[in-house]
């Protein structure tokens, strides 16, 4: 199962940059075994300011066509790293080719694009900026990747 990441705005270089492409590399190795990768990131820019509606519409074409899609948003479900795991291995197994995380910009997403979605997660109570989402999910990927595969990454 291939896995995006599609998010309204445009990481620069630096160390959030380096370190999601370095959770990116290890996802890609220790999923390739359990069918789960590679991971893309697409990044959405709304020039024109048109806010959360504007970027809905960005992000919906960003996602590939029939993904399952998630959205990172403060009222999903809180979900704990094996929970995530157990959760990516159910979307793979249910014959899904692609699974797309949407992660909206500074105001978050539309309620038309949370509504769109298959379902939705959040990252814990607190509000994260959408830079550091990004950072925050594909470590997490990685770490449930590492679970299902029984590594010592994850010390519950």
């Amino acid at each position: 199962m291939r896995v995006h990441i599609c998010a309204v705005g445009r990481l620069r270089a630096g160390p959030e940059l380096t370190l999601i492409n370095d959770y990116k590399t290890r996802f890609d190795r220790s999923g390739r075994a359990l069918a789960l990768g590679p991971l893309s990131l697409t990044e959405v820019e709304d020039r024109k300011g048109g806010g959360p509606a504007a970027e809905a519409a960005l992000l919906s074409r960003a996602c590939p066509q029939g993904a399952f899609t998630v959205t990172l948003d403060e009222r999903g479900k809180m979900l704990s790293s094996p929970e995530f795991a157990q959760s990516l291995a159910r979307w793979r197994d249910n014959g899904h080719q692609d699974l797309a995380f949407l992660i909206g910009g500074a105001d978050g997403l539309s309620a038309d694009l949370r509504q769109m979605a298959d379902t939705s997660i959040s990252l814990g109570k607190m509000v994260w900026p959408h830079m550091l989402a990004r950072l925050l999910l594909t470590e997490q990927l990685y770490r449930a990747a590492s679970i299902l595969a029984g590594s010592p990454y994850h010390r519950a």
